[in-house]
């Protein structure tokens, strides 16, 4: 029997080509229609071999509030670099930090990174073979465990209970 898993692997991925071939052509006609769901079917089975399998969510309301800590984060941090940035007498304290990671799975690391990187005024560096540290560039740190402590509260904990629980 064909499920519809094996002639649609990612739905929402499918879902989201139909939609961005609707907007480049402008148009709703049935043609495309037709051929933007077409492509949204042959595209991911295509390339479903090179994809990781996604972790399922445990608690999708973990991660809207996840999602809106880190919109809040961001529009903080954009304030706090400007200020920096508009303050040219006060000494900022770049660094890098080793950040050890208690997240095992490969997606919920890249999501930790990509987090990191998102935030104005820190950047994930690099992520060492064993994945198990990760180095960030911090553009002021006055003190590195303080930031290992609150990346570690904010983001790491969250992410690990929404996907890794």
């Amino acid at each position: 029997m064909i499920t519809p898993r094996s002639w649609l692997p990612m739905p929402l991925m499918s879902v989201l080509l139909l939609v961005v071939w609707l907007l480049l052509v402008s148009s709703v006609s049935f043609a495309h229609l037709l051929l933007g769901s077409l492509l949204a079917i042959v595209i991911p089975l295509l390339n479903r071999r090179f994809w990781d399998v996604q972790p399922r969510v445990k608690k999708p309301w973990l991660l809207v509030r996840y999602g809106l800590r880190v919109l809040g984060d961001i529009i903080r941090a954009n304030l706090q670099v400007s200020w920096l940035i508009l303050n040219p007498w006060r000494r900022m304290r770049p660094a890098f930090v080793e950040y050890p990671l208690m997240l095992e799975d490969r997606f919920t690391i890249t999501l930790l990174a990509n987090t990191i990187t998102l935030t104005p005024g820190t950047v994930s560096a690099n992520l060492r073979m064993d994945s198990r540290t990760l180095l960030i560039h911090a553009l002021d740190a006055p003190d590195e465990q303080a930031l290992i402590d609150e990346i570690r509260e904010r983001y790491e904990q969250p992410l690990k209970e929404i996907y890794e629980c």
